[in-house]
């Protein structure tokens, strides 16, 4: 894990340092407190900060502040180094943001224990942090396809209707359908038909632009929703996708197993009216 050390001491840097590379931590150094803020900003910055109180621009306590109101997705835990043993300056330091507090000089296994601390902190963040994007995705996408689902799709919807009748744009929208997708079941199993879906989905995300959305309305059908698109070109690129569909066959373990699809397009014009539950 890196380590930002802010300290204007090259003697106290050197230290730190080496302490450090000891205990499996990678520093970054800074001798300027501007230097320092300008890292903790920076993409990918330092999780862990050890900052001394007093150096040249910007202190400890300030820089303390900063990082606190400037927020960010993920939490720096930051130690502030300093010779003032007094209780106010510690309750000072802690007030200003900083998580702990260590004076010189200090004990190198104690600060070695007060990281091992910070650094539970940080890693106990990130497994929240990723438990909580494992439950949104399972909330809004589907299981199988990984495409939005159903209460998602037609949440977007409801929004790029919202959009393109504020921004006077069209809106188009297409349903697809996997045809006779109930004898894929019963010819090849339920493994061969969530294959062919899955199939599906990634022949309908090659033609897709980066702001289109693709969700699963039901058990076989897409819902598709193509912002700022016309009907001629919306019908183009749902014929294109249904030429895609059905190019190849998915190779399965049975045999190869051929698969169509029909698409049904409708366009909100420019300065239409019409709600989400009309175009569908």
């Amino acid at each position: 894990m890196r380590v930002l050390v802010a300290d204007d001491n090259l003697i106290s840097r050197r230290l730190l340092e080496t302490a450090l590379r000891q205990w499996d931590y990678e520093a970054v150094v800074a001798s300027h407190g501007n230097e320092a803020w300008e890292i903790l900003r920076s993409p990918n910055a330092p999780r862990l900060a050890i900052l001394d109180w007093m150096m040249p621009g910007l202190s400890g306590p300030e820089l303390c502040r900063r990082v606190r109101q400037s927020g960010g997705d993920r939490y720096t835990y930051i130690l502030l180094v300093t010779s003032r043993a007094e209780k106010q300056d510690a309750i000072e330091g802690l007030e200003a943001g900083a998580d702990d507090y260590i004076t010189k000089p200090f004990d190198q296994m104690e600060l070695k224990a007060r990281l091992a601390s910070g650094r539970r902190i940080i890693e106990l963040e990130d497994q929240l942090l990723k438990a909580q994007a494992t439950l949104r995705e399972q909330a809004t996408r589907d299981a199988l396809t990984k495409v939005w689902n159903r209460r998602s799709i037609l949440e977007i919807l409801d929004r790029e209707v919202d959009r393109a009748q504020r921004e006077h744009s069209p809106l188009s929208v297409a349903m697809c359908d996997l045809d006779h997708f109930k004898q894929v079941n019963d010819t090849y199993g339920h493994l061969a038909g969530d294959a062919v879906l899955v199939e599906a989905v990634q022949r309908m995300r090659a033609s897709m632009r980066s702001y289109d959305s693709l969700g699963r309305y039901g058990g076989e059908e897409f819902l598709l929703l193509f912002p700022g698109c016309e009907a001629t070109a919306a019908g183009r690129l749902a014929e294109r996708m249904r030429a895609e569909i059905e190019s190849r066959p998915l190779e399965w373990q049975t045999g190869p197993i051929h698969f169509t699809s029909s698409f049904g397009v409708t366009t909100l014009r420019a300065g239409q009216r019409l709600s989400a539950e009309a175009l569908l």
